[in-house]
């Protein structure tokens, strides 16, 4: 099969289009032949080495994707071979940047007709992770307050959506070009970061969704009230430190599983969540997208066309 992979740690130039080994399905596993798979920062963060993995080279990245069953493992009795299904790779394992990959057929789920295989693997793992920090981690409800930090990202506006969704008041940051997209999203009000110091601008809130890190991160802290709490999913495996007592800082445990997938079609089939903007690269042209990940500028989500 073809795929994009890596032999040696790098920037975006060690990324090669070439052939690897066809995967067999083990017992709970299905094989899927991917039609599409979506760029995430891990994506381009484990390929700069920078959670110090010790890789196996030569190694394919990519976590979420879409596509159809070709072959079912012997203890697998709720999917059969045609099955169109979507779903992340199981924590630990990557492989989606390549023509067909073998995972856990209890952490997929079928997609319907109503989403295509390029906006499902768009949706899978931005749709998994704002759902465990929005709804599981913050515990977020009508009524209260949320910022969410970083709005035009992808995990962002999905959060943006489900916030609102829930009857939350969402204040977002963003630059002024994405001000009209976050509005359209259904934020209530945009802070210019550029312009404005966040910590100034929003208070007292319930919740803090960060997906931003660094200073970004010590400093959402400043806008919690007493007994508010923040989750941060780019701030390492551990969630920082508050430097105030009287709030919780919490990392989500982004597992996978059916559920969750199931959920994220159910928002979007309601008309709550809608599918991010989307800029599609073929496969073969990998490095060029991680170029565009990597500097963090993005609105939407980058997914490649693989078959």
């Amino acid at each position: 099969m073809k795929a994009a992979l890596i032999e040696k740690n790098g920037g975006p130039e060690v990324l090669i289009y070439g052939e690897a080994p066809d995967p067999v399905a083990g017992p709970d596993e299905v094989v899927v032949d991917i039609h599409a798979a979506s760029v995430n920062a891990a994506d381009w963060q484990v390929r700069a080495n920078q959670y110090g993995s010790n890789l196996e080279f030569p190694y394919i990245l990519g976590r979420d994707f879409s596509g159809v069953v070709s072959a079912v493992g012997a203890e697998v009795a709720d999917l059969k071979t045609g099955d169109a299904v979507f779903g992340v790779c199981d924590v630990g394992q990557e492989g989606a940047y390549a023509e067909k990959i073998a995972i856990k057929a209890a952490i997929i789920s079928r997609k319907p007709d109503s989403v295509s295989h390029v906006e499902a693997a768009a949706l899978a793992l931005i749709g998994l992770t704002a759902l465990v920090s929005v709804e599981d981690t913050l515990k977020l409800k009508a009524g209260e307050t949320i910022l969410i930090q970083g709005g035009a990202g992808g995990v962002a506006g999905f959060a943006v959506q489900l916030a609102k969704h829930i009857g939350a008041r969402v204040l977002t940051t963003a630059s002024p070009a994405n001000h009209d997209y976050l509005r359209d999203l259904g934020a209530d009000e945009i802070i210019d970061y550029n312009a404005h110091d966040f910590t100034k601008v929003a208070s007292d809130c319930d919740a803090v969704f960060d997906t931003v890190g660094g200073d970004v991160a010590q400093q959402s802290f400043a806008v919690l009230t007493s007994g508010g709490r923040a989750a941060f999913i780019a701030s390492g495996p551990t969630a920082p430190e508050p430097p105030r007592d009287d709030v919780q800082s919490l990392r989500p445990n982004v597992s996978r599983d059916r559920a969750h997938l199931e959920r994220i079609i159910e928002l979007v089939e309601a008309g709550a969540v809608r599918v991010p903007e989307i800029t599609r690269y073929p496969l073969s042209d990998a490095a060029a997208a991680h170029r565009v990940s990597e500097a963090r500028h993005l609105r939407g989500k980058l997914v490649f066309d693989v078959r």
